[in-house]
């Protein structure tokens, strides 16, 4: 059996000109538009598509898609490799055809789409013609499904949707959202809920408003909170059977969450790259900071973490594609998304406070970064879910001990060592030590 951790040299070469690519032409566009989703911002216009024919040159967009649906099937570990690149940027998932959250979307539409919806709806968003807003989320209830009140009802050959929905990421600029409703409040808790795909002029469906992030400075919030009155979209817009919401949910989370994690590798070794050269660029009472014994620490442990960090979401990509079946790799998925926020927090918080003053300054995007640490934590469901999710999954099938003492217990595993060599023993003991 072999085992290695190099990359392919053939995919090397991908990566290397993505590497270019991002540090020469996608980087630069991030300092001068506004938002990478805003299909009507005329500088985005002008930047961002021309970008993206390079990628399809290259045969690097959406490359978490298939070839069936237009992608390269390259899989989730080398699309790791490749996100670990376009992590630090703000353009350079939607220059790649795999910004979330229409990689996701695309994933629901792919499996549970109807050739009809897949014709409206995916091949448009897979080229990037349109985006599209997950609206999952609810104001009283969160990211909780049970708690969900917003309710579709089926009136002959329609659906009605009533209820509220909060943070819809991108849903000003969505031609069209997917949202999750209660269908049945009597059903058991996971059967209650459906998916339906609904066009965002959809006469009801009003965005209250849109809310900002901290460290996410637009003029108007990207993060939407929506009202559905008497939203009314045809029957065969249910994605999935009715009560398979939650089902086709965790088809979409599983890929989101490691992606997410894929993009922040980006953002702590980026955050890693500013801390050395800070360390090496700075003096305090005539020394270098990275002469510092504590900067030292510092550096040492930042760069543990992340490693830590890269390889378990590397070995989790090289699961689901080992298994093509997110849910045989539910552990995995919740650790790296446990694990992300952390990382995070601690190698940009350090960052922060190797650069001082311009570390918190809106000179630096560590600041920013800091922030969104906090937002990992919440985003594709709290941290501390995820963490309730690794122990239940990890106590499944482990019976408790018979006896009083575990079988772990060192007088009983001495009791079984010495029946086991109790021939030796005995010969020791007539004998003596010597040898003969």
């Amino acid at each position: 059996m072999s085992w290695g951790f190099e990359t392919d040299p053939g995919y090397r070469k991908v990566l290397d000109w993505a590497e270019e690519f991002v540090t020469e032409e996608v980087e630069p566009v991030d300092q001068v538009i506004t938002h990478a989703y805003d299909l009507a911002d005329p500088l985005r216009r002008k930047l961002i598509p021309r970008l993206q024919d390079q990628v399809r040159a290259q045969g690097l967009w959406a490359t978490h898609l298939g070839p069936e649906l237009g992608g390269q099937g390259y899989g989730q570990l080398q699309l790791a490799l490749l996100n670990e690149i376009l992590g630090r940027t703000h353009s350079g998932p939607i220059v790649f055809g795999c910004q979330a959250p229409d990689s996701g979307n695309t994933e629901i539409l792919a499996h549970y789409g109807t050739p009809e919806l897949k014709e409206r709806y995916l091949e448009p968003l897979i080229q990037n013609e349109i985006v599209s807003c997950y609206a999952m989320t609810e104001p009283q209830g969160g990211s909780n499904p049970v708690e969900f009140r917003t309710t579709a009802r089926l009136d002959g050959d329609e659906w009605v949707i009533n209820g509220e929905k909060w943070f819809g990421s991108n849903a000003r600029f969505a031609s069209f959202y997917i949202v999750m409703a209660v269908t049945d409040p009597e059903a058991e808790p996971h059967r209650r809920l459906s998916m339906f795909i609904v066009p965002a002029d959809t006469p009801g469906l009003s965005i209250v408003r849109n809310s900002g992030v901290w460290g996410h400075d637009y003029e108007e919030g990207t993060h939407a909170y929506t009202r559905w009155e008497d939203v009314r979209i045809p029957r065969d817009h249910i994605l999935g059977g009715v009560g398979q919401g939650f089902e086709v949910a965790q088809t979409r989370l599983g890929g989101g969450r490691i992606h997410h994690a894929m993009r922040t590798v980006g953002l702590v070794r980026r955050s890693l790259d500013m801390m050395l050269s800070r360390a090496v660029s700075r003096t305090a009472r005539g020394r270098r900071l990275g002469d510092q014994q504590l900067v030292q620490e510092m550096i040492a442990d930042s760069w543990i973490e992340l490693e830590q960090f890269r390889l378990l979401v590397l070995r989790t990509a090289w699961r689901i594609d080992r298994y093509n079946d997110y849910k045989k790799v539910i552990t995995d998925i919740a650790a790296v998304k446990a694990a992300m926020p952390k990382v995070l927090q601690n190698v940009a918080g350090r960052a922060v406070q190797l650069h001082g003053s311009l570390g918190i300054s809106k000179e630096l995007p560590l600041g920013k970064w800091l922030s969104e640490s906090a937002h990992m934590g919440l985003v594709d469901g709290a941290t501390e879910l995820h963490k309730l999710s690794i122990a239940r999954q990890l106590l499944k099938g482990v019976e408790p001990e018979p006896g009083l003492f575990p079988s772990y217990h060192v007088p009983a595993l001495r009791a079984k060592a010495e029946q086991k060599f109790a021939r030796e023993l005995a010969e020791v003991a007539a004998h003596g030590t010597s040898e003969e």
